[in-house]
């Protein structure tokens, strides 16, 4: 259901409550706070906009930084009174330059490594890098390789997509596991870039993979 921002329940003090989140992995990156203009500048705009309690005005997220946040949706829970804004992330949320404010574990809550941070994740990572890649396609930011690549055009992205597979291939035949994961690595970064750059998705792939897997073509 579309909810009009006008049915949007500011608290007593005229703010609401946001969760922002990675559109991609859905990793929470920050909580802020919005009142009713910083909400209509983040629709407008298309990039998030929020109020700052402790000095009491409104403030852009990467104005400085550049760590701008692309907002992809917003959704109202259920009493209108919280949001949760996804993003396509432009850098680090977190001012410690980590990828997400919530990097911290909570001392006494379970055991070392119990709490698993998504970035961990294999999926995740893909997802995070995707995007990346996504926001070099848009910004074309000098002095950056994906931008190199992007702006060379298909031709030089599969070169690179050759060069790395036969690099691969050498790798397999070496003892060390570790050189074989630095290729693979390499090659699967450059077939993230090959998807963005055609307009092919993750979510494509994995749901090709998911239909081989049930008509036992993958098996």
């Amino acid at each position: 259901m579309k909810v009009p921002i006008e049915q949007i329940k500011f608290e007593e003090r005229g703010l609401v409550p946001v969760v922002v989140q990675d559109c991609n992995t859905r990793q929470v990156l920050t909580v802020a706070y919005m009142n009713a203009e910083s909400l209509s500048r983040t629709v407008e705009t298309k990039e998030t906009w929020f109020f700052s309690r402790s000095r009491a005005s409104l403030w852009h997220k990467g104005e400085t930084s550049g760590h701008t946040q692309r907002v992809m949706n917003i959704l109202v829970d259920c009493d209108s009174d919280t949001l949760t804004v996804l993003v396509a992330p432009n850098g680090p949320a977190c001012h410690t330059g980590k990828q997400s404010c919530f990097h911290n574990e909570l001392q006494g809550v379970g055991r070392s490594g119990e709490i698993a941070d998504r970035v961990s994740d294999l999926g995740a990572v893909l997802n995070e890098l995707y995007a990346l890649i996504e926001t070099r396609k848009r910004d074309r930011p000098a002095g950056s390789y994906t931008t190199y690549l992007l702006d060379q055009g298909l031709d030089k992205i599969l070169k690179k997509i050759g060069e790395e597979s036969s690099e691969t291939i050498i790798a397999a035949k070496n003892e060390d596991a570790s050189v074989l994961a630095d290729e693979v690595s390499d090659l699967l970064y450059h077939l993230l870039v090959l998807m963005v750059a055609r307009g092919v998705t993750l979510d494509q792939v994995r749901d090709e993979l998911v239909g081989r897997r049930k008509n036992g073509d993958a098996q």
